[in-house]
């Protein structure tokens, strides 16, 4: 830890443009791969739009996506592929990530590189396939059923309705990262299970405005299916601080930091 402390902000910059650096060429190495299966990627993400059938009494009114420009297309195969190209990157990443901030880290802390990349990755992917799976058909569904109200056939523009849902999906995929965040900041002491405890009403109030903004439909339903899972993770993010909480320092750690910091200052 304190060879991090005697890095200069240079330092601190070069070595952040080179995890970048590494992130963004393990993200095009992903889209290259990706792009080879763009078609079926899209129909993949197309799916819980023209899944739905607004017409009240099932006729045959589906709902259309469209495009109004010539090379929309192509534009949309290569937001497609640099979607599934993050997500393919994400072990990657999360590893870059993890390797600027480990000089700050204690030695015993160190080893948590392979569970974070592991854990971060499995929660984004879960929060993007909860995202897919039930938020969408419900918001969509809803979005739909108010065309039908006013007798309109719903033809969505493909870049629109990828912009959306891309963003839905990172935005699912971020906020079930909350007990890997809680991890980082009870490691640095900055939070424990009876700060979480204590804030748990406030907490409460938070994520059912955080699913009322993020989901896509006003309606009840659609905002619990967010917050019903934020919960869950507000609920394991305290168990996760109970765990991984910083040990108050004895003596006889703080004797050893002195060594440590004593023979790094003569190995330099």
């Amino acid at each position: 830890m304190t060879t991090d402390l005697k890095m200069p902000l240079t330092s601190h910059l070069e070595e952040l443009r080179w995890r970048l650096v590494k992130s963004f060429v393990a993200i095009a190495i992903g889209f290259g791969i990706s792009y080879n299966y763009s078609d079926a990627l899209f129909n993949l993400l197309a799916a819980p739009l023209l899944s739905i059938n607004p017409a009240a009494g099932g006729g045959e009114d589906k709902v259309h996506l469209i495009g109004t420009g010539v090379v929309e297309a192509f534009f949309t195969k290569l937001k497609v592929s640099a979607i599934a190209g993050l997500f393919l990157a994400l072990p990657i990443v999360l590893f870059q990530l993890w390797k600027f901030v480990a000089p700050g880290l204690y030695e015993h802390e160190k080893r948590y590189a392979l569970p974070f990349v592991i854990f971060g990755t499995f929660f984004f992917l879960s929060g993007a396939w909860f995202c897919y799976a039930m938020v969408l058909p419900v918001g969509y569904r809803f979005f739909m059923e108010q065309y039908s109200t006013i007798n309109i056939n719903p033809e969505i523009r493909i870049s629109e309705y990828l912009t959306f849902t891309s963003r839905m999906l990172l935005s699912f995929g971020v906020t079930f990262e909350m007990p890997v965040v809680t991890f980082f900041l009870a490691r640095a002491g900055a939070v424990t299970h009876r700060t979480m405890l204590g804030y748990l009403r406030y907490a409460i109030l938070i994520i059912f405005i955080v699913a009322a903004v993020l989901t896509p439909g006003p309606d009840v339903a659609s905002q619990l299916l967010m917050a019903g899972p934020l919960l869950f993770l507000y609920g394991v993010s305290i168990l996760v601080a109970y765990l991984f909480a910083r040990t108050p320092s004895t003596p006889a750690d703080s004797e050893a930091s002195s060594d440590d910091s004593s023979t790094d200052l003569t190995a330099n």
